[in-house]
């Protein structure tokens, strides 16, 4: 170390002994602004006997990590951040050589000038904008621009239908953020911090946020009056490594104000971080090097910098911001209203002195009566107009379809994305030829036009890769591409960066999609000769979904193109989702990401949209290959699903496809709901899958059943957690007569129906000879062994049976003797789950001969039965070799101990097949543990998931042995490794290292569970880079 830096580190250290003392027990908030991550403090917690060691450690932990950056000064700032502020008058106080001066008046000036300069700025840059950059006539204010917003308020309660969850959402109209800060409508108790606004590409959502900022500044809104600072912040600008201050210095004050920069800025921000409101725009186009961790943007949202703020973020749904934050409050962009549609298009032919035309285009649109001007609420629009129904409520759509048709009215029947922009690209092309004196062809475009638009699109393309919307010149230029005649056509303006920091000549395109527009255009000319996965360069759904707009372009420029795109999508989900036809999908590794079941349901509208840009018959083939089965959820659309009803209309009457599997989800049974069913399900030819997600009544289950009357291809039905009563499950169990192709039925989670419902349900039961799953777990139905007697001799009608959940029923050894009796005859079971039901010894004794008969079981659970002992379970291991089809074995929390592990060992050979192994909570030592893991090594290449932990007779010695067997599983895609409950298990840093050399040689693994595990933070550290530097890791606990 060098000695300045010595001296600056033994500065510092001397204050350590008077924080620990003050500190102590708050020193986990310290640790958080001293930006040590949760995993870091559970590890300083785990070596440490008493907080005030821990924050002891902490502080010496931080000065080894920063070196020279260690100062006091921002030792003294993250005590202040977490509310320590006696801490940091006791420092001043000892220390008066450390005490820096309050704010002066100088420094009051100072901030009323950055004030007035952001609040002059915005009204000389957003005030006015021009929408459309090949016409300077058109100009907006912001104030003549309203858009509509839906809360959406997530609850914490999942639904489960077909073995997809489904979130209950609540939706309220609101108007402006102010809304959302009014606790009586989002119905929260405290203030949010973070607000995210989603919108599709063209919502508005810029305009939406410029209008909030300028009326914020202005002292016009409720946002205004909570917030002195307002700073809008266009993250397409922000570059890799910028700091937050440096934004706000390069993009929310003239460059002329004197006495404020970067480091003013950074102090007055600190000193007033309570009151100030981040309005950041657009996270989908954050450049990737600006969004990874450790980036200014990501620690805002993460709370690490200025947590005392408040954050509006805006972004197209599918960019992920969620991985970082969890907001207060999520609001969704809708676009125009009808009425908001009207008066614009008034407005736009006003300024363009055709009022006349605008009145034809509402005439044919919209129910109108020529020159009669209703009031705007009163004005219907004509539903069988494409026009109206899909494209107009987004703003950008709207400017494109006024300009055609003042052009040519013929532009605009197209009613499609792609053909919108064609027409444009034709009019603005058609202009050009008119204004140089060039020979416009009656059959495409000017050769020179055309092949400059092709290597634009190129360019364009590049771009999106690289999440930029602002092009280079210079770099434009270099890639030979005749940037003078794209700025002649209008599909480009050029300017000089807003940025300060990064000034530079760009081509800005009128709006994003226009650069999609081009870039599909180009990937369509360039499917014809080569690869489509090359050209398109898709590594997942998610990608996909993130260049949904792309896409469509690309597939409504060419069928052939299009065909290509369905193809690689089709590859993409046969990788991702192999299982979805039986609605089965992987547990997301992160709660925050997107779920599995909502990628894929955005994935099925996306398919739906390519099909709709290009409606021809094999493209349709090709979207019924990508979509083996299509999830809808009823209530979550406020319009008929026209793309869906085409599909399923055309599909199905095609040669190629005599049925479609149809999941339905309906999370409101109250009203409307026959016609729901009625307008989705009355075809026989779909197979078809219905979860009620909700509280379910028995005037509501009266309908339900009459509904599901006029459904022949009804296969699955879920009333998981939806309340049910004796009287509702007897109206149920009458309407089984109609529903006798039925072959799944979940019950799941409905305690209140207990051994009498099992009487009423076991009556019904015959009259649905197809069942072939059952499910009565979750959380049980309330089924004793008397209700268990009752449903086994019912069960031995349902021949075809191959899955029976009754899992959190106290069904006990007698129940369970009752099921043997009937097992062994249904002879098709494939999965068995039999957690928490009380079972012994005495019941696994009488289960197994039966089991040792269903060859063709797949899954087995006997978890959290912890009464069976090796008694019972050396029963299981002995029949083991027989199961050989076996792929999920879970065992966790039955008494074993070592001895029947030996057995256990012995048995696994035979499994060849196993994919799911849970053998925690349960009574293991060194040798036990690691005889396992050692012969699954061995003799197992396909295992998955290993759960293995919990176990007070395992030392730290024992998983580092554990740990140098591990890379041996090369499938592995989950693995615990949790120590002990109490105390932790201590891991040795020569263990500790050796897992971490262990991790790269798993490459599938998404998910490792080390809790209840101390380290050194030799071996912490090394731990924790090397999951870091995974490719594929997405949590480590």
């Amino acid at each position: 170390m060098a000695e300045g830096q010595q001296d600056s580190a033994t500065g510092v250290r001397k204050s350590f002994f008077l924080v620990k003392e003050e500190v102590s027990s708050d020193w986990k908030d310290l640790a958080f602004h001293l930006d040590f991550r949760r995993s870091d403090t559970d590890n300083i917690e785990s070596r440490n006997r008493d907080d005030k060691s821990r924050c002891m450690d902490l502080l010496e932990e931080w000065l080894k990590r920063n070196g020279e950056r260690a100062t006091i000064e921002v030792l003294m700032e993250a005590l202040s951040e977490a509310k320590l502020q006696s801490t940091v008058d006791s420092l001043r106080n000892k220390y008066p050589e450390m005490t820096t001066p309050q704010a002066s008046s100088s420094q009051q000036d100072i901030e009323d000038v950055f004030r007035k300069a952001i609040k002059k700025y915005y009204e000389l840059k957003l005030t006015y904008f021009k929408p459309l950059v090949w016409n300077d006539n058109f100009k907006l204010t912001l104030s003549d621009i309203f858009t509509q917003l839906e809360l959406v308020s997530i609850k914490d309660k999942q639904q489960q239908m077909s073995g997809r969850y489904i979130w209950q959402v609540q939706k309220t109209k609101i108007n402006s953020l102010d809304d959302l800060l009014n606790h009586t409508v989002t119905g929260q108790s405290t203030a949010s911090r973070c607000i995210l606004i989603e919108g599709e590409a063209g919502k508005g959502k810029t305009t939406f946020l410029s209008k909030e900022a300028i009326d914020a500044v202005s002292k016009k809104t409720e946002l205004g009056r909570l917030y002195d600072i307002v700073l809008l912040i266009r993250l397409r600008e922000v570059r890799e490594d910028e700091t937050l201050e440096e934004m706000v210095w390069d993009q929310c004050v003239p460059e002329t104000i004197e006495g404020i920069d970067v480091t003013s800025i950074r102090t007055i921000l600190q000193k007033n971080e309570s009151r100030v409101l981040f309005l950041l725009d657009g996270y989908d186009e954050l450049r990737p090097g600006a969004r990874a961790n450790r980036q200014a943007i990501p620690k805002l949202l993460d709370g690490k910098l200025y947590p005392n703020s408040a954050i509006v973020i805006t972004s197209r749904p599918s960019a992920g911001v969620q991985q970082y934050i969890r907001p207060d409050s999520s609001a969704h962009i809708m676009g125009f209203s009808v009425a908001q549609v009207v008066e614009y298009i008034r407005q736009y032919f006003r300024s363009e002195k055709n009022s006349e035309r605008g009145e034809q285009l509402l005439v044919q649109h919209f129910d109108i009566t020529p020159h009669c001007h209703l009031p705007l609420e009163f004005i219907i629009p004509r539903w069988e107009s494409r026009i109206v129904n899909d494209l107009i409520h987004t703003p950008i759509f709207l400017f494109l379809v006024c300009v055609l048709w003042q052009e040519n009215r013929d532009m605009v029947a197209t009613g499609t994305m792609t053909g919108l922009y064609e027409n444009l690209l034709t009019c603005l092309v058609r202009k050009y030829c008119v204004r140089e004196g060039v020979d416009m062809p009656t059959d495409g475009l000017p050769t020179d036009v055309a092949d400059t638009l092709l290597q634009f699109g190129k360019v364009a393309l590049e771009a999106l890769r690289r999440n930029e919307t602002l092009l280079d010149l210079t770099q434009v230029e270099r890639e030979k591409v005749n940037s003078e005649l794209l700025l002649k056509l209008g599909v480009v303006s050029l300017e000089v960066s807003a940025s300060k920091l990064h000034p530079r000549k760009q081509l800005n395109f009128s709006h994003k999609t226009m650069q999609e527009f081009l870039a599909g255009r180009y990937i369509a000319h360039a499917l014809v000769n080569r690869d489509p996965a090359d050209v398109l360069q898709l590594t997942s759904i998610s990608n996909a979904l993130q260049l949904s707009n792309l896409l469509r372009f690309t597939c409504g420029c060419d069928t052939q193109a299009a065909q290509a795109v369905l193809n690689v999508l089709c590859n993409l989900r046969s990788k991702e989702f192999p299982h979805v036809h039986a609605g089965q999908f992987k547990t997301p590794v992160k709660q925050s990401m997107r779920s599995p079941e909502e990628t894929y349901e955005a994935f099925i509208f996306l398919c739906l949209d390519l099909l709709d840009e290009r409606k021809e018959r094999d493209v349709l083939l090709a979207v019924s290959k990508a979509l083996p089965v299509i999830f809808v959820d009823i209530n979550r659309h406020s319009k008929p699903l026209d793309n869906l009803m085409y599909y399923l209309k055309n599909i199905l009457s095609s040669e190629s496809q005599d049925k479609v599997i149809l999941i339905v989800g309906i999370n409101d049974a109250r009203q409307g709901l026959e016609q729901s069913l009625a307008s989705y399900l009355h075809d026989p030819r779909l197979e078809v899958r219905v979860g009620i997600t909700s509280f379910i009544s028995p005037e509501a289950t009266a309908r339900l059943v009459l509904a599901l009357k006029n459904v022949p291809g009804l296969r699955a039905l879920s009333l998981r957690f939806t309340s049910q009563t004796l009287s509702t499950l007897q109206q149920l169990v009458q309407g089984f007569s109609h529903m006798s192709l039925l072959e799944e039925l979940d019950l799941s989670t409905n305690s209140n129906l207990g051994d009498d419902g099992i009487e009423i349900l076991q009556v019904g039961l015959s009259r649905i000879p197809h069942l072939a799953v059952l499910r009565l777990g979750g959380f049980g139905v309330g089924m004793t062994g008397v209700g268990m007697s009752s449903l086994a001799s019912y069960m031995r009608h349902l021949a075809g049976l191959r899955e029976l959940d009754i899992s959190h029923n106290n069904i006990g050894d007698n129940g369970l003797e009752h099921l043997a009796t009937t097992l062994h005859t249904l002879t098709a079971m494939q999965v068995l789950v039999l957690a928490w039901t009380g079972i012994s010894a005495t019941g696994m004794r009488k289960l197994v001969p039966a089991l040792c008969q269903l060859t063709r079981m797949i899954k087995l659970d006997i978890s959290c039965n912890m009464r069976i002992g090796d008694l019972g379970l050396e029963c299981l291991v002995d029949i083991l070799p027989h199961l050989t089809a076996l792929k999920e074995l879970k065992i966790r929390g039955t008494g074993i101990t070592g001895r029947v592990i030996s057995a256990l060992v012995r048995a696994l050979p035979h499994l060849v097949e196993l994919q799911v192994l849970d053998v925690r909570d349960n009574n293991m030592g060194d040798s036990d543990i690691l005889s396992m893991v050692q012969t699954l090594c061995n003799c197992n290449t396909t295992l998955e998931e290993l759960y293995i932990g919990y176990y007070d007779g395992v030392t730290g010695d024992g998983w580092g042995n554990v740990a140098q067997l591990i890379s041996a599983l090369p499938a592995l895609t989950r693995l615990e490794m949790s120590g002990s409950w109490d105390p932790p298990t201590p891991l040795p840093d020569t263990a500790a290292m050796t897992l971490a050399e262990a991790l790269p040689r798993l490459p599938a693994l998404e998910w490792l569970n080390l809790q209840n595990i101390s380290m050194e933070p030799a071996g912490f550290q090394a731990v924790v880079q090397a999951a870091e530097e995974h490719p594929t890791l997405e949590e480590l606990k």
